[in-house]
């Protein structure tokens, strides 16, 4: 048997089960899903959490950041997501202004998300966005954080960058991490930042952090699920590692059939329906008046 084959236990991860799994030093495991397809393989296959991520705005829209997402895009692939997990912890992403405005809108907006089948949420910022997280977890609402390199930020931050270079940022950033601790967090995503700074982080707080470009001392790691499956060879950021040639696969499969298609070796035989054969009838008794006397036979 492997050693890394999934647990066996079909229980639901829950908060408990993740604080617990830090007690344990055991590794959190998160990718990020949009459907009930890819969900369904992700939970059979033993990951811990699946993150609905607002990244569907680049992955799944195509478009060049997260900012478009809306609030019912996320719902939508909430509810997909949901419903092909058993086990897997969801984490419902809150997009671009859906949090922002007021503590009241984050409240309407994260139950949304609840509602679609979301176990908890994610919103990105800190010590900011601490009086909002607060006023999530006293409405019920598990809230995971999110800090460091924060996508919805990207303009602001001059781009996707490496934060915390500095003693400055470094500081804030670790500022950010004990606010959302405090303001009832359960557990926290480090993004983009020095695998010091991360680890240091990781020791410093109670409550888990899930590492993205952050190094190997967080206590889990979350990657996008299309980078991981190498679905984009464009994209080659230093953190991602690509577990498949994803796009070579496809792109294999998909030529394969069209070469049999154009070639008529698909759909052969094995592939197609056939009417069944008809059964032979009975003949017709025929009748015949021979001499003024009935002959019954038959044709």
């Amino acid at each position: 048997m492997s050693s890394h084959a999934p647990p066996k236990t079909t229980k639901p991860v829950t908060l408990r089960t993740l604080a617990q799994m830090k007690k344990d030093g055991q590794r959190i495991t998160m990718l990020t899903g949009y459907d009930a397809t890819f969900a369904r393989l992700l939970d059979n296959a033993g990951i811990d959490m699946i993150l609905v991520g607002d990244s569907l705005g680049m992955v799944v829209k195509g478009e060049s950041n997260t900012l478009n997402v809306s609030i019912e895009q996320m719902a939508y692939h909430t509810a997909a997501v949901a419903r092909g997990v058993n086990r897997a912890h969801v984490v419902g992403d809150m997009p671009f202004m859906s949090y922002q405005a007021s503590p009241e809108d984050a409240l309407k907006n994260a139950a949304r998300l609840l509602q679609a089948g979301a176990s908890s949420v994610k919103l990105e910022g800190g010590a900011q966005v601490a009086p909002t997280v607060a006023r999530l977890v006293e409405a019920g609402i598990p809230v995971m954080g999110h800090i460091g390199l924060m996508p919805q930020s990207v303009h602001a931050m001059g781009g996707f960058v490496v934060q915390g270079k500095d003693a400055a940022s470094r500081q804030r950033i670790m500022d950010d991490a004990v606010a959302l601790q405090e303001a009832g967090a359960y557990a926290v995503v480090i993004e983009g930042v020095p695998t010091e700074l991360a680890t240091e982080i990781t020791e410093a707080l109670a409550i888990p952090t899930i590492g993205i470009g952050a190094g190997n001392g967080c206590d889990g790691q979350v990657l996008v699920l299309y980078d991981l499956l190498g679905l984009n060879p464009d994209f080659t950021p230093k953190f991602v590692k690509k577990y498949v040639d994803g796009a070579a696969i496809v792109g294999d499969a998909v030529r394969s059939y069209v070469d049999e298609v154009r070639r008529q070796v698909f759909p052969d035989d094995d592939h197609a329906f056939h009417a069944p054969k008809k059964a032979p009838q009975p003949s017709e008794p025929l009748t015949l008046v021979m001499g003024g006397a009935k002959v019954v036979g038959h044709h």
